[in-house]
């Protein structure tokens, strides 16, 4: 059967979109409490077991990912996010923490890992003309998947009870996982689609040619791995540890109220969504170590500035810019390793890349909590930001020289 790359690239946003749902978690918390009169750590443990199984799982399976296709390994994530879901509603039935750690945290966070980077080095080879653009439209279905799932977790717990929620939850997204995975498949050797080939032969477009070809084996030895990884886990840290003080934040600096803080809230997550599909395309255009290095110089002002902004509209409008960086950081990474790495085995390479995510979701947290204990207040922690998005912007200039001088001794 003949594919189609705008329908692979769908195929891919289907995975990404049930995934995704892990950011709607706290749509759970109060009615787990509640219900279970469990402590609000209990229920959020689960969340971080999660998040820690999706980085290690896509660090170790990313081999995995490259020698079986993604067909087979999108095929596993649907099984282990599907039953992990499901199994979560038995949990709660056996009233078993354990269990909701083992289904929801373990299960689930490695469905979510091996989901993630399943179709993302596959949408690199069918769009080689548009590997942003392809890479940030799947990614930005993780990013609105919250958007989606949150309010239709909140409708099914009021109307079927949250045991009931996880079993039928865990059926749709196992069904649109599987369906989805069944279309996935690597283009031939040296795929370029049509109206490229043609502009090519006449001369309007030319190939860009990869930095290098090399396995993770080699990757992991190149100081250009190591910059990757820091400017990830920068913009991860300083972007999960905004996402966790926007509401008080807003109440703190603005004097809004709670219920204003939180529709702000809900916008963020549609500028993290909207923000990787635009970042990641003006990247094909631009350059990713241009379009990184905007990120940094931008935040590390944004971030600065946020606290002594008095205007409620301009304070909004920068925190929304903040989150499109936020969300094109992710969206954007897959097509800078391709452009460096080449895609012999960009999923392995993205996979060790993504435990920059695991490492920032707990190290963002913690410093927010302990400058805020320090100072006694949320302002302060943003200097501290603005000062890793100077070191980030840092690394992104050396990552851009690097390039630069490698390209320099390609051509001689």
């Amino acid at each position: 059967m003949k594919k189609n790359r705008w329908l692979m690239a769908l195929a891919a946003v289907g995975v990404h979109i049930c995934i995704g749902s892990v950011y709607a978690w706290s749509v759970y918390v109060n009615p787990i409490q509640e219900k279970m009169k469990w402590d609000l750590t209990d229920v959020t443990i689960a969340f971080s077991i999660a998040i820690f199984f999706l980085g290690l799982s896509a660090a170790l399976m990313g081999k995995f990912v490259e020698k079986n296709g993604p067909r087979v390994s999108a095929t596993i994530a649907a099984f282990a996010f599907g039953i992990g879901t499901a199994g979560s509603g038995l949990a709660i039935l056996m009233e078993s923490k354990l269990l909701l750690y083992f289904f929801y945290g373990v299960l689930g966070g490695c469905g979510l890992g091996i989901g993630y980077i399943s179709p993302v080095s596959t949408l690199v080879k069918w769009f080689p003309d548009k590997r942003g653009m392809a890479t940030g439209l799947a990614i930005m279905g993780f990013g609105f998947a919250s958007a989606i799932s949150g309010p239709a977790i909140k409708l099914l717990i009021g109307s079927v009870g949250i045991a009931n929620t996880f079993f039928i939850l865990g059926a749709i997204y196992f069904i649109i996982m599987l369906i989805s995975a069944m279309y996935l498949q690597a283009p031939k050797e040296g795929y370029l689609p049509k109206k490229f080939k043609k502009k090519i032969k006449e001369g309007k477009k030319k190939i860009k040619k990869d930095l290098s070809s090399m396995g993770l084996n080699e990757a992991i030895k190149t100081p250009r791995f190591y910059g990757l990884w820091f400017m990830l886990f920068i913009n991860v840290t300083c972007g999960i540890a905004i996402i966790g003080v926007a509401s008080p934040l807003l109440e703190e600096v603005m004097g809004v109220t709670a219920l204003a803080a939180a529709a702000a809230v809900g916008l963020m997550g549609v500028f993290n969504g909207l923000g990787r599909i635009f970042w990641a395309s003006i990247s094909d255009f631009l350059t990713r170590p241009i379009v990184y290095i905007i990120f940094f110089a931008t935040q590390a002002v944004a971030f600065y500035a946020l606290p002594n902004i008095s205007e409620l509209i301009l304070f909004q409008i920068v925190l929304y810019f903040i989150m499109s960086c936020y969300g094109g950081g992710f969206a954007s990474i897959p097509a800078y390793i391709g452009d460096i790495f080449g895609t012999k085995e960009l999923g392995a390479i993205h996979g060790y890349i993504l435990t920059a995510w695991a490492a920032a979701g707990l190290v963002g947290p913690l410093i927010i909590s302990n400058v805020k204990d320090i100072t006694g207040s949320y302002s302060q922690t943003l200097y501290v930001f603005a000062g890793f998005f100077c070191i980030a912007l840092i690394i992104s200039v050396l990552m851009l020289l690097n390039i630069k001088s490698l390209k320099k001794q390609l051509e001689e």
